[in-house]
């Protein structure tokens, strides 16, 4: 007994390191952040609790929820943008020519910063000299658009950067499951007569499902709390139009000195993508795990 009590504490020992740091910058700043938002405070002075207050404004605040409506857009946008990955990741994992280079290729914008891939799209946006308007001025087009100008395009405009930025990322993930799978599996399938479609679709999709799962949750959740690019590229401009929720709470909190306000932005989207993690698990889920759950 006294010898299992010693293990268990050289465990816990080892373990409190670890457990100090994620109290430190995880759950001990989501406490803090729900209590400052029930307080009005301009970040500097003494502290004024006003209970929920700021949690009703918020529900009234037609710009956090055009703010909210942007980031569900990014959302969803990046979702869907999960099956060209994985479609490429399927090509790329099978035996063609040039597989390496080009998996070498879809790595390159992770190893660029957001500021730096901000900068770049920025120029190929520009209205005048920029690369895009240029081609298209070169193919007829007498008004290209002013793309980050002009609200009702402004966000696709900054979407597409932003699928660009995180594609390695999750075909590398894909392309890792995939080949992971036991290539006699694949083999049995030929010899009795799968096409590639079949071996695609019955045979790889779904021995990597719960990969799917996790990229999914990460592809939602990354995007609802989204923020570098936008603020280097727009800061939330024109007017609000691509305004999401991290950036509307970093306005209100350094741009408006209401640190009370824009903590409570900051733990309802923390609410926001607890729950949106939720769904995806429960719509994701098997049988089995809804049955042993």
């Amino acid at each position: 007994m006294a010898k299992v009590m010693s293990n268990k504490l050289v465990i816990a020992l080892y373990v409190l390191p670890s457990l100090l740091l994620i109290m430190g910058i995880i759950y001990i700043p989501i406490v803090l952040t729900g209590y400052y938002g029930l307080n009005q405070w301009d970040g500097i002075g003494k502290m004024v609790f006003i209970g929920l207050d700021n949690y009703k404004e918020l529900v009234r605040d037609n710009a956090f929820w055009q703010s909210a409506l942007h980031s569900l857009l990014l959302a969803l946008f990046s979702g869907i943008s999960l099956i060209g990955y994985l479609g490429i990741a399927l090509v790329l994992s099978g035996k063609i020519k040039g597989a390496n280079l080009l998996r070498k290729i879809y790595l390159i914008p992770m190893l660029l910063s957001s500021v730096a891939i901000a900068q770049l799209w920025m120029k190929i946006y520009h209205p005048t000299n920029g690369v895009l308007n240029s081609l298209l001025t070169s193919l007829g087009v007498d008004n290209p658009p002013s793309w980050l100008a002009e609200p009702f395009i402004v966000l696709i405009a900054l979407f597409i950067p932003i699928i660009w930025q995180y594609a390695g990322f999750y075909i590398l993930i894909y392309y890792a499951a995939l080949k992971n799978i036991p290539e006699s599996l694949m083999e049995a399938a030929r010899i009795d007569g799968a096409n590639p479609w079949q071996i695609a679709t019955r045979i790889k999709l779904p021995l990597i499902s719960e990969v799917i799962k996790v990229t999914v949750v990460l592809s939602v959740v990354g995007s609802l709390k989204y923020f570098d690019l936008i603020y280097v590229m727009t800061d939330g401009g024109p007017n609000g139009a691509s305004e999401v929720m991290a950036s509307y709470m970093y306005h209100k909190a350094f741009r408006s000195f209401d640190f009370g306000y824009g903590s409570a932005v900051g733990f309802f989207l923390l609410l926001i993508c607890l729950v949106a993690t939720y769904l995806i698990r429960k719509a994701t889920a098997s049988k089995d795990t809804i049955q042993y759950s």
